[in-house]
């Protein structure tokens, strides 16, 4: 049997450099650093984060339910609002019941998790808030976008690490694909930059040191790289039928061509030195899309700025795309958002496909030498991109590729 083509109708973001797709877009493709000093982290040896600016509710009804809802789940209703609106969708008029939502997220309220048990150390178990579990709980974004809009499919939280918002795309494609649903929000979402989780990532070697100069801090690819910069993010993309939406009026932004995973089953941590893993999901997802190696112009890496992770990478990428397509990472601008940046990642190759342009890797002007990729550097490189490959790698040997292409 066929499987129908799988379109993106809507995009959303809530990233470090703004509260929305567009601003999101203009900062990363004018290379322009978000990372600086975090209060919140003051006296840590890793000082500064990624910070997503404070997004506006402005729906009345749903400020009053802000009480009950940590900040991951805030900022991923805030990229489903406006995903929603790109896709010119109104769910006051749709059939709850056909319309799911699949949200990644790595750490769920890690800052609900710190603020509540400092609360009760100190006060006691009668000071803990009664909300304190739904405020935690890592389903809670996918659980409060579907009550905000009344989306009555399938729902779910996944949880691959910092592969969690690509994963949530690969299982929107399947329920499409199955029929199980016509609309599907998906994405990922994270805001766990609190001081217990930026200790045990420094104490683990991940974090960049470079305390000195924070906006240079993550260097991917880059030859003196020393570790990711932590940042918060969400973002949402609206996923249908490409049949459904024509039928709907609405053309498709661009098809979410294909998915592939595997597991590393190597190392808690640490990937395969060369990306032998990780280079099964790319070939996994460009068979599932019917497309080779060759076709594709275009990769947005994972690459978080880690020696490691960027080495296994670039070694991958050379070894499986020999004809030489354009690489970039977002997160020298961005940071690392975890579970969210698979999403934010997947929202921007979308827009590299559509606008026929490749943001440039901030903080570094060229690869390091051993890294055989065609970087792009300190500027957008205006390019036709017919087929891109996003790709995200977690914790626990979690590999996962998305293959985008153009309408």
């Amino acid at each position: 049997m066929t499987r129908p083509d799988i379109a993106v109708t809507g995009l959303g973001a809530a990233t470090p450099a703004g509260a929305g797709v567009e601003e999101t877009w203009r900062r990363v493709c004018a290379a322009e650093p978000t990372a600086s000093r975090d209060g919140e982290l003051a006296g840590l040896p890793v000082d500064f984060s990624c910070r997503v600016p404070e997004v506006e509710v402005a729906d009345r009804a749903r400020r009053r339910q802000l009480w009950r809802q940590d900040r991951f789940t805030r900022i991923a209703l805030a990229a489903a609002d406006e995903a929603l609106r790109d896709a010119r969708l109104d769910p006051s008029s749709w059939d709850g019941a056909r319309m799911g939502t699949a949200v990644g997220c790595s750490l769920g309220g890690a800052a609900t998790w710190e603020a509540e048990f400092g609360r009760m150390r100190r006060e006691g178990p009668e000071a803990v808030s009664p909300v304190v579990i739904p405020r935690l709980l890592p389903n809670m974004a996918a659980g409060e976008v579907a009550l905000a809009l009344g989306a009555r499919g399938p729902s779910m939280a996944v949880s691959t690490a910092c592969a969690s918002g690509a994963s949530a795309l690969a299982v929107a494609r399947d329920w499409l694909a199955a029929g199980l649903c016509d609309v599907v929000l998906a994405g990922g979402t994270e805001a766990a930059v609190t001081p217990l989780v930026v200790a045990g990532f420094q104490r683990a070697g991940a974090l960049s040191s470079r305390t000195g100069d924070p906006a240079a801090a993550s260097r991917p690819f880059a030859a003196d790289s020393d570790g990711f910069v932590m940042a918060e993010a969400a973002a949402v993309l609206v996923l249908e039928r490409a049949a459904d939406a024509r039928a709907r009026g609405v053309r498709p932004r661009v098809l979410l061509a294909g998915c592939g995973t595997s597991t590393d089953a190597l190392h808690p941590t640490a990937p395969h030195p060369e990306g032998r893993f990780a280079g099964l999901a790319v070939i996994a997802a460009l068979a599932d899309a019917g497309l080779e190696p060759r076709d594709v112009d275009h990769v947005n890496a994972h690459a978080t700025s880690t020696p490691l992770g960027d080495a296994a990478e670039a070694s991958m990428i050379a070894r499986v795309f020999g004809h030489g397509p354009s690489v970039t990472s977002a997160k020298g601008v961005l940071g690392h958002s975890l579970g969210a940046a698979g999403a934010v990642e997947a929202v921007l190759t979308a827009l590299s496909i559509e606008r026929s342009a490749v943001p440039p890797t901030a903080n570094t002007d060229a690869p390091a030498p051993e890294f055989d990729i065609d970087l792009v550097t300190k500027a957008v490189r205006e390019q036709r991109v017919g087929v891109a490959v996003s790709n995200s790698f977690g914790f626990g040997g979690h590999n996962v590729s998305v293959v985008l292409r153009a309408v």
